[in-house]
């Protein structure tokens, strides 16, 4: 068996920013565990570029000396806003090698509570013992797939998340679902690897980030109002981009107008550099799904106006909805014992659950801290308030865990 004091979960951007900062405690025994950029890597598609602007994309780092421009210039690969997905997933690895040298790749199975802290079981090797674990596990385990197509086998309808490469669609007939930055960017990446697509929504039109508004106020009213209106986070509309921008203030409000931050927020919309790229792409807005079914080796979708469509393969850009009984390495009376609000859990300082010692980062935090905890951005605000937390209780966490097993030899 192996002791620690911190056991982190994950290394996408939480995870690792999480490790970077803890580690600054003196004494602190912080055992990082995951595959680094996993997520990014496998279930983002090639060609994919990030929607948040260059300020709001560095992970956060406790000397904020790993930023985009430090591995640009290391890497010595130019590149610049919109970033690239290979070449931020090339910074999340690069970052790992600098602030989390020691990461543990092993995937964790299952995370059961021990009488003093918690027990890790990874895939293979030693039980791990911590007295606190952070969860930093991502939104993989969240994609949403609307119950109208719980029938279709992945052959015929998948999520978004589930498609790396588009050329096989090459000549084949597509319907993507959704009007967010996942449904629109597949929808465009369809479209040049050779589909036909078309792109069906219930929003009645496409919200696109940098509309009107915003490009009035940067052109218009000068780079000081901009500054005043828009926070560097890039997240939220005007005015609500300052607010949404400090997580400490968002949780002052009652909780109706923290829900309307977070719908303001992050509604579901497109990058602009998309539009042109969709111009030939058709869209049928104002619409929804009522039913799915196969037909042979393709799919019929029925929409709500009768109308119906009969195409090879269904892209399902519906997004995410958070439920961490959903992370299957909680054991079940651990999951039982977080309390949760529509499967998010109920956070406080330091992003603690209920249950005492077990923090959550990323996209579960939304409900808690608002809608900047769902982007890289927030990684800046999650890892300090961690630090904070951790380090100020570091002193009553140090209690005595079960010794090691050793064999006797002989």
């Amino acid at each position: 068996m192996t002791n620690c004091d911190v056991a982190i979960i994950g290394a996408g951007p939480y995870g690792l920013s999480a490790a970077a900062h803890l580690r600054t405690v003196r004494g602190l025994d912080v055992h990082a565990f995951g595959e680094p950029m996993s997520f990014w890597e496998r279930n983002m598609p090639i060609g994919m570029l990030l929607r948040s602007g260059w300020a709001a994309t560095h992970i956060a780092d406790p000397d904020q000396s790993l930023t985009l421009e430090a591995f640009r210039a290391a890497s010595r690969k130019h590149f610049s806003s919109p970033v690239p997905l290979d070449r931020f997933v090339d910074y999340g690895l690069w970052y790992q090698r600098q602030a989390a040298p020691e990461l543990d790749q092993r995937k964790i199975m299952r995370v059961e509570l021990d009488e003093k802290g918690f027990r890790l079981i990874p895939e293979k090797g030693a039980t791990v013992f911590a007295r606190r674990v952070v969860v930093a596990a991502g939104i993989g385990s969240f994609a949403w797939r609307p119950p109208e197509f719980t029938g279709l086998p992945s052959s015929l309808a998948s999520h978004t998340s589930e498609h790396r490469e588009f050329q096989r669609f090459s000549g084949r007939r597509v319907l993507v679902i959704g009007s967010g930055q996942s449904a629109l960017e597949s929808a465009a990446l369809l479209y040049e690897n050779g589909a036909e697509v078309e792109i069906v929504a219930r929003a009645r039109q496409i919200r696109w980030l940098g509309g009107l508004v915003s490009r009035t106020i940067h052109r218009g009213l000068g780079s000081e109002v901009s500054k005043l209106l828009y926070a560097p986070t890039d997240v939220g509309p005007a005015g609500i981009s300052q607010i949404v921008a400090r997580p400490d203030l968002v949780r002052q409000f009652p909780r109706p107008i923290q829900d309307w931050l977070r719908k303001r927020s992050i509604r579901p919309a497109g990058a602009r550099w998309l539009v042109s790229r969709l111009q030939n792409v058709p869209m049928r807005l104002g619409r929804s799904i009522v039913s799915a079914s196969s037909l042979g080796e393709r799919v019929r979708v029925r929409l709500d106006d009768g109308g119906e469509r009969t195409v090879d393969h269904v892209f399902l850009g519906t997004g995410y909805r958070v439920d961490v009984s959903k992370y299957d390495f909680f054991a079940p009376e651990l999951t039982k014992s977080i309390s949760r609000f529509e499967g998010y859990p109920r956070l406080s300082e330091g992003f603690e659950t209920s249950v005492p010692k077990l923090h959550i980062l990323g996209a579960p935090a939304v409900w808690s801290f608002g809608p900047l905890m769902q982007f890289v951005v927030g990684t800046h605000y999650a890892s300090r308030s961690l630090l904070r937390c951790v380090a100020g209780k570091v002193a009553g966490d140090r209690v005595m865990l079960p010794e090691p097993i050793v064999a006797e030899v002989g």
